[in-house]
């Protein structure tokens, strides 16, 4: 099974098939306070690095911050929506700084239909989690313009920490939790686009034919 097959394929963490076509109706989340209060990860499987599972603290979630990925092709930065998705960007603050995201690359890039650049998988396949999950939040109203960050998943409330970037405007059903938004390397985006991916069976959904690997994820309270 090559690696486009298994992203497609796989049951945790990753944009099904679906996207294509049908996607599964979202669960509205409600205001950005009834999301925090409810909060919580649950351990899951699988645990690929395996940092812990986080403890919620709303005090220390509403802190803005501001994400910087440092790859193999330019770097890229996000301000993190911490006041409307706290505990989206709680978990991907807790994994940053315990260096999750280090060597690992960006496995899925599409550019038929949707435009996203998928990562987030230390194991590369599309099938890789931190080992725990946790809810949807920030889904009412949502719209997935180019630059918008947010979770993949492989169904309601199975966030774990795979994500990614829209690099151009797409229509999605909201049912991906959008947790940041680019303020740099939008073109880096752009250009990786512009390369294409790997996939001659099903051109359009692939890996990118520029190796994105992460070297380091940056964060910086604001």
């Amino acid at each position: 099974m090559n690696r486009k097959s298994m992203a497609l394929l796989a049951a945790v963490a990753t944009l099904p098939l679906a996207l294509s076509g049908t996607v599964a109706a979202a669960q509205p989340s409600g205001s950005a306070a009834a999301a925090s209060a409810a909060c919580s990860y649950t351990p899951a499987v699988p645990a690929d690095n395996f940092k812990g599972i986080p403890v919620f603290d709303a005090k220390q979630a509403a802190k803005p911050y501001s994400a910087t990925l440092r790859t193999t092709q330019g770097a890229i930065t996000f301000k993190a929506l911490t006041d409307k998705a706290p505990c989206t960007t709680f978990s991907f603050r807790f994994l940053a700084e315990r260096d999750y995201f280090d060597r690992s690359h960006c496995h899925r890039l599409t550019t038929q239909r949707i435009f996203v650049l998928q990562c987030g998988d230390p194991t590369g396949t599309g099938s890789g989690g931190p080992g725990y999950s946790f809810p949807d939040e920030n889904l009412e109203g949502a719209t997935y313009p180019a630059g918008t960050v947010a979770m993949a998943n492989a169904g309601p409330n199975t966030n774990g920490s795979q994500f990614f970037f829209v690099w151009k405007d797409t229509k999605l059903s909201p049912a991906y939790t959008p947790f940041g938004r680019v303020t740099a390397g939008l073109d880096v985006l752009q250009r990786i686009a512009a390369a294409g991916e790997d996939d001659q069976n099903n051109p359009g959904d692939g890996f990118p034919n520029l190796p994105v690997n992460i070297r380091h994820v940056a964060i910086t309270k604001r």
